[in-house]
């Protein structure tokens, strides 16, 4: 069986610090020159969202509102000791502070290290979101069948 060197990281979580974490590892493994590819659903969508605060996204009246209550990248809340919302903004002030890549940062290193990012169709369809909603850098939107097939010579992690 041959090594696997390819990533991909199925980024389902919609929290800051897991889409931070899930970044570092992208980034990480790009730079060691690994194919990488992140496939984004559900809570993690909120990553590639165009409009990076809350906003009226989507037809009906539910998908509206979870759209709005999910936000956007500006608004991701940490997993633990939210404090009302403004903890990720005191942890990426402490990220400046020891000289760590911030979330804009290594999203702007994924892009240039060429990692491939999905928007997964199903929750797409759930969420009434359609591919002008996304950000130019979301390379396809996929299905399970598509997103298994090219990753089967790597690494799954989920985050």
């Amino acid at each position: 069986m041959a090594d696997k060197k390819d990533l991909t990281i199925v980024c389902f979580s919609g929290d800051f610090d897991k889409v931070v974490a899930a970044f570092t590892m992208a980034t990480g493994a790009a730079a060691t020159n690994r194919k990488v590819t992140m496939f984004f659903t559900f809570w993690g969508l909120n990553v590639l969202k165009k409009k990076q605060g809350r906003a009226w996204l989507g037809q009906g009246l539910m998908a509206k509102t979870f759209n709005f209550l999910m936000g956007g990248r500006k608004t991701l809340p940490l997993s633990r000791l939210n404090f009302g919302g403004v903890s990720a903004g005191l942890m990426t002030g402490m990220m400046k502070k020891h000289n760590v890549a911030t979330l804009p940062e290594l999203i702007e290193a994924a892009n240039a290290l060429g990692i491939r990012l999905l928007a997964c169709e199903m929750a797409l369809h759930i969420l009434e979101l359609g591919r002008e909603d996304l950000v130019d850098e979301v390379e396809d939107i996929v299905g399970v069948a598509t997103f298994l097939n090219e990753s089967e010579n790597g690494h799954i992690i989920f985050v």
